[in-house]
């Protein structure tokens, strides 16, 4: 049977290429994202099998109203992919308490809103899968980007804690840990600096930001061998609750949790002296 598939942020970058490989698997897709204009020039080719319909994640009325139209035309919704968001990057001190806000708006608070208004819809299917995109940034941090990371790391906390909550009404839940894939993603269109500026930064010698600028348009990852991926996910009786996208996010992934279980067996003595004594 083929699916429904209800995408944010799917005019361009993963959500695009996603929807794509959905709709060449033969499934139907809800496309959302702020510019309807956009979505229905991306998918005109595609007028019954692809409903467009805006959706600014960041206003929870207008999840309500978006999963009301998706469930309106199709009836159901099988997989939800929470794609939308940008990248808040910058040294913390130099982005302001409002850009921060905004930051979280979108890549938590937005993604929570949608998935508030989706499970209502799987819990009366008893059946649906729930796929949250983080990042690399989602598991280990990378300077010039705490406040995108602090996002990532928010949606991979959220996501591991859902999955027991909704595993009795058969409702999967995975979070996919891209690495850099060659998207617009570093693009002055997805990407956000901070306003503020301190000179101390300045001295040192390599300035965190420079290393963004200069991978942008170079990255290893492929999007489209991404949105088949996706595909191989939903497909799956029995999907991961994590799964890292892409060799260098295997790479990281790999030294990231092997340094971080060197670190706890270093100070394994004081964690475990810790109990109350006679327990």
């Amino acid at each position: 049977m083929s699916k429904i598939w209800f995408i944010t942020g799917a005019n361009r970058g993963f959500g695009l290429e996603i929807a794509k490989a959905a709709l060449a698997a033969g499934d139907r897709v809800v496309a959302t994202g702020r510019d309807v204009a956009a979505l229905q020039a991306a998918y005109a080719a595609h007028p019954e099998t692809v409903l467009c319909l805006p959706l600014d994640v960041s206003r929870e009325a207008d999840a309500v109203h978006a999963v009301e139209q998706a469930v309106a035309r199709f009836g159901r919704i099988d997989v939800l992919i929470n794609n939308a968001g940008y990248g808040q990057l910058g040294l913390f001190e130099e982005i302001g308490a409002a850009d921060i806000e905004r930051q979280f708006a979108t890549n938590v608070f937005g993604l929570m809103h949608v998935t508030r208004a989706v499970l209502p819809v799987m819990r009366r299917q008893r059946d649906g899968h729930v796929i949250n995109i983080a990042s690399v940034g989602g598991f280990r941090g990378f300077d010039g980007a705490a406040v995108y990371c602090a996002t990532k790391f928010a949606v991979d906390g959220f996501s591991a804690s859902l999955a027991p909550e909704l595993a009795g009404f058969n409702i999967r839940v995975t979070v996919v840990e891209p690495g850099f894939f060659r998207t617009d993603f570093l693009d002055a269109s997805s990407v956000r600096y901070g306003t503020r500026s301190i000179a101390d930064y300045a001295t040192l010698p390599t300035p965190p930001l420079s290393t963004y600028e200069a991978y942008n348009h170079r990255q290893p990852g492929d999007p489209v061998k991404l949105g088949r991926a996706f595909v191989e996910l939903a497909a799956m009786a029995k999907p991961p609750l994590h799964f890292v996208a892409g060799s260098d996010a295997l790479g990281m992934a790999r030294e990231t949790f092997g340094q971080r279980l060197a670190e706890v067996e270093a100070h394994a003595a004081l964690s475990a002296s810790l109990d109350r004594d006679g327990i």
